[in-house]
């Protein structure tokens, strides 16, 4: 199993991404699992979702440029875009808080899906960053407008168009790490739940809407739907082919 799905005595679901052998990249089968995970996230006395990849090297490297190097057009591309980006919006408006616990590197993809979670809790010495702009493609699952939506626009606006890894210090700096963690990842991430999971979940609940409506009433939904099709019409081009045709060669001649 690509994935585990696990209930904490303290109260919140922990999905955990076990692809450490691929830096825990996202394929069709952890798109199933983040679905299924959220689902169960209703179950009663759920209070919580944690989202974190397995060892301590990646929290996510983004998707599996193994599984979608065959996608070469916009019509290839958007429908593995457009599954993302609805799990990561319904992530985003879940109605319980989510938390990413980012163990190691994120990575392109891996950041959406961070931005996408109410608060970000990350290893010292980690570094992450929204490195899609390098391949010549943009954020496609959503986290350009997600992040549009959580931080400053100009903090917002040099992650993306960097387009570099960043580290935590800077990440924390600019809003996108809410707290930095050196010891065990899971126990860092009980105490700083400890006190929000005291509360009932109907308050919780009630505090999630005010940002959820907020979120309907902008039309985040269309404004992430237009920049899922801006990222399948530059998927398309021989740049990006390019980027993937050399990051699979370097990938076969790592192997030899």
């Amino acid at each position: 199993m690509s994935y585990t799905i696990e209930k904490r005595a303290s109260g919140y679901l922990l999905f955990t991404i076990k692809r450490s052998e691929k830096r825990n990249a996202i394929n069709f089968d952890i798109m199933q699992g983040l679905s299924e995970a959220m689902k169960k996230s209703s179950d009663p006395g759920i209070k919580a979702l944690v989202i974190t990849g397995t060892g301590d090297r990646a929290f996510c490297s983004g998707g599996d440029l193994s599984d979608f190097h065959l996608l070469h057009t916009k019509e290839d591309a958007y429908p593995m875009l457009s599954r993302m980006a609805n799990i990561l919006y319904s992530l985003l408006t879940l109605p319980i808080p989510t938390v990413a616990l980012i163990n190691g590197t994120a990575i392109g993809g891996g950041c959406e899906l961070a931005s996408a979670c109410d608060f970000r809790l990350a290893r010292k010495g980690i570094k992450a960053g929204f490195v899609q702009g390098k391949q010549a493609i943009t954020t496609g699952w959503g986290g350009g407008s997600i992040l549009a939506e959580k931080l400053p626009a100009a903090n917002a606006m040099k992650l993306l168009m960097d387009a570099e890894l960043q580290s935590a210090d800077y990440l924390q700096d600019a809003g996108f790490i809410d707290a930095l963690f050196e010891d065990d990842p899971l126990q860092s991430c009980d105490a700083y739940l400890e006190k929000l999971l005291t509360n009932e979940l109907t308050v919780l609940q009630s505090y999630k809407r005010i940002w959820t409506r907020k979120w309907a009433e902008t039309k985040l939904f269309e404004r992430i739907e237009e920049e899922v099709r801006t990222c399948s019409l530059l998927w398309e081009s021989d740049a990006h082919h390019d980027y993937v045709k050399s990051f699979m060669n370097k990938k076969s001649a790592n192997k030899d």
